[in-house]
């Protein structure tokens, strides 16, 4: 697969992200931005009524900051939900009428980046032509922005809210053997929000990463780092293991045996039980071209429709919507119901799976069993640019011969991150060791020519 071109976009697949502190992360860019969101949403007949979340990161509070005095300059009406999950401001941005809902976080990433990603009305990231008429502005410096108050004044009544809609959409009624559970918030938005439901319910619940102070966020913990929650899995004895990210958009694994999972196997789990229950739509799961093969196997086995998109949650969504299916996700733990709301909810997502265990009766382990996963290999070259790797003939060979080689029985994916100075290599097929070869060789190429 070859990567077509990109011009450099403030906005990626999941808004905008950065060095907090740094353009377009910092205030006078914040300012900016804040007023053309105002100025758009006048423009598209909506009144500019704005509702704000963020994550734990310490930037996070100057951050909003500068983005209300350019709302409110603007003429924006703003109210914040303080910490919160991402899914929770898409959810109450639908629920309480906002024109659109503020997310101040980047994810999964350490705590000295940050973000902004932006929800319309309708708790859907906004669209392409949305991002750039916002971008324009940022990049012509907005035409001179009034600077409005700046006080911040959180709300709980969000969370709390956030909470009993959780609680209400797990459909977990009645529990025969308490499962054990290890959290790891990833010191992040999920901290109080993911233990405070799951025990409401009646789990029995270890967390780990619960205490954040503004720079730990994703240190060593979270979905990117599941190690140590492997071991305290094994350690309590537990059912199970969820690792959320930042601003807990995301939720990985880990079985009773201390064995991590992914996306992918949220995937299937939720297709069998949808499929079981009558209640998956279209016939049809989609993933993006990180999905492993053996998931693809595996739903079709089912006699399901996979279909792949993109990388990015709202391209998922966006191919859900089209072909009018309810479930769909990404490898890297974002997943979609569409039935209870309109982006990735790690939390919502976790009761899901904690609600078909208690269901089956079965360990997690068990739940998976009809999933083989084919060897996968994942690289990530650090580049300067994003130019088409087409240009360049050293590495158009790379991926031409992995191409003849996996024909037929492998797959091959190569792609710049949306999100990070970053070109992906993804190769998959039967035999470990030749698909690592194919991955360093395409790997290297690019490391050549793209420094």
């Amino acid at each position: 697969m070859r990567l077509g071109d990109t011009m450099a976009r403030l906005f990626g697949t999941d808004g905008m992200r950065g060095a907090a502190g740094e353009f377009p992360l910092d205030q006078p860019a914040l300012r900016t931005l804040g007023g053309a969101l105002v100025d758009l949403l006048r423009a598209e007949g909506l009144p500019p009524h704005i509702l704000i979340g963020r994550d734990t990161r310490e930037s996070g509070e100057w951050i909003e900051t500068a983005l209300v005095r350019g709302l409110r300059g603007a003429g924006g009406e703003t109210a914040s939900a303080g910490v919160i999950p991402t899914s929770a401001v898409a959810l109450l941005t639908k629920r309480h009428g906002y024109s659109a809902g503020v997310v101040i976080s980047a994810s999964h990433n350490p705590y000295g980046d940050n973000g902004i990603k932006i929800f319309s009305s309708r708790g859907f990231k906004i669209p392409d032509d949305w991002e750039d008429r916002i971008e324009n502005a940022i990049l012509t410096g907005g035409g001179g922005i009034v600077t409005g108050d700046g006080a911040v004044h959180p709300d709980r009544d969000f969370l709390e809210e956030y909470k009993t809609y959780l609680a209400e959409a797990s459909a977990i009624r009645h529990l025969g053997r308490p499962l054990d559970v290890v959290l790891d918030c990833a010191n992040g938005a999920s901290f109080e929000a993911a233990p405070a439901v799951m025990r409401d319910l009646g789990f029995r619940v270890v967390v780990l990463h619960d205490s954040p102070d503004g720079r730990n966020i994703n240190d060593r913990c979270g979905s990117l780092h599941p190690e140590k929650l492997a071991d305290a899995v094994l350690e309590h004895k537990a059912d199970i293991g969820i690792a959320y990210d930042g601003d807990a958009d995301r939720a990985l694994w880990v079985d009773e045996r201390g064995r991590v999972l992914t996306g992918d196997h949220t995937l299937y789990i939720l297709s069998r039980a949808m499929l079981e229950a009558n209640s998956l739509k279209a016939g049809t799961v989609v993933a993006t071209t990180m999905s492993n093969l053996g998931l693809q196997r595996a739903v079709e086995e089912l006699g399901l429709r996979f279909e792949r998109t993109r990388v990015g949650d709202k391209y998922v969504l966006g191919r859900m919507i089209d072909l009018g299916a309810n479930l769909g996700g990404e490898r890297s733990g974002h997943t979609i119901l569409l039935d209870d709301g309109t982006t990735g909810d790690g939390i919502l997502t976790s009761l899901k799976i904690l609600g078909v265990m208690t269901a089956a009766g079965a360990p997690l382990s068990a739940l998976v069993e009809g999933y083989m996963e084919f060897p996968q290999v994942l690289l990530n070259v650090k580049v300067s640019r994003k130019p088409d790797l087409g240009e360049f003939p050293e590495i158009a060979a790379a991926i031409d011969e992995a191409e003849r080689t996996l024909r037929g029985r492998g797959r091959l994916d190569v792609r710049y991150s949306g999100t990070e100075p970053l070109a992906r290599v993804m190769v998959e097929g039967e035999d470990a060791a030749e698909i690592g070869l194919l991955a360093r060789r395409i790997g290297e190429a690019i490391a050549l020519r793209i420094k």
